[in-house]
């Protein structure tokens, strides 16, 4: 019979305060679909390092006729014993070096080419200017400083370049984008709480002439408390879902779109999915119901007297 009364006036409340519980629902839908959206970018950051830093590598360039400027390079172009010397010192750095890939000035040249075919300036390019290379892919990349130290200034080394500082500007503007998603979501997360506890207030108000008649028939504290608490969970909980629906439809529509229309990369980069949708959605169920079941005792301890 309790459980009936109890029931009943959670219908009840829902059907009186439709306006207030639509506007938690609201606030709760936005807020946790930045909190999500956040979330995303972060998996989005890690998922992108893990995809290219697989594939970074080490370029040691090797002098040229027209290196000049390196003191490295004092002698002129690299001689046959510098680069056979460079190539064993890199072979013996096992098993942080993985793999070693020559390249000689006629494939740099070639290269170029294909890479700046509609440049205008292609033709004031001196094959001779290319550098010969080794590219070296490391079993760990953040390693990286071990290489400078040992081949930075090496003699017939010009310069040893690292393709993860170019992708590190990429990451940190990742990083930033999800940091302002996840500030942006607490954000609306406070705004979350003062909705709440506000329309509980409100709540309590209307219904102070039945909480005290309740009050007088005897009942406990958490028969008078539950209902409000109860409502707010469904509220916020259905804000929730909506929230993580929204995700979804980001996810489904916008990045697999953009994959399926080929505007994605051509596989060029690894992007967040809708398993990751799946694998953050219990975190924001989990902490919606958090969040509306402290936030409500919270409220009603303070401004529902029982």
């Amino acid at each position: 019979m309790r459980l009936q009364f109890m029931l009943s006036e959670i219908v009840h409340g829902l059907r009186r305060n439709v306006a207030m519980v639509v506007s938690v629902v609201l606030v709760s839908m936005v807020s946790l679909f930045f909190l999500g959206s956040g979330l995303l970018a972060h998996r989005q950051v890690d998922t992108a390092k893990g995809y290219w830093y697989d594939k970074v590598q080490v370029s040691i360039f090797l002098c040229t006729a027209q290196s000049t400027d390196a003191p490295s390079c004092a002698d002129g172009a690299v001689s046959a014993g510098q680069r056979d010397q460079i190539r064993s010192d890199l072979a013996s750095l096992e098993p942080l070096v993985d793999r070693i890939y020559y390249e000689s000035s006629d494939q740099a040249y070639t290269r170029f080419q294909d890479q700046f075919r509609n440049s205008p300036y292609l033709g004031s390019v001196d094959r001779a200017a290319m550098p010969e290379s080794f590219r070296v892919k490391l079993s760990d990349p953040t390693r990286f400083g071990e290489i400078v130290s040992a081949f930075d200034g090496a003699p017939g080394v010009e310069a040893v370049s690292d393709q993860r500082k170019v992708l590190d500007t990429f990451f940190n503007l990742l990083n930033v984008l999800s940091i302002g998603s996840v500030a942006l979501a607490v954000v609306m997360l406070v705004c979350s709480i003062l909705l709440i506890t506000t329309t509980i207030r409100q709540v309590a108000f209307s219904r102070r002439r039945q909480v005290g008649i309740m009050r007088l028939v005897g009942a406990s504290a958490t028969v008078i408390h539950l209902p409000f608490v109860v409502e707010t969970v469904i509220a916020t909980m259905i804000g929730a879902v909506l929230a993580i629906g929204l995700l979804w439809a980001m996810v489904h529509y916008g990045v697999s779109g953009l994959l399926e229309n080929g505007s994605g990369g051509g596989g060029l980069i690894s992007l967040v999915g809708e398993a990751d949708v799946w694998a953050i959605a219990p975190w924001l169920l989990v902490g919606a119901f958090v969040l509306a079941v402290v936030t409500s005792f919270v409220t009603l301890r303070r401004y529902l007297r029982v």
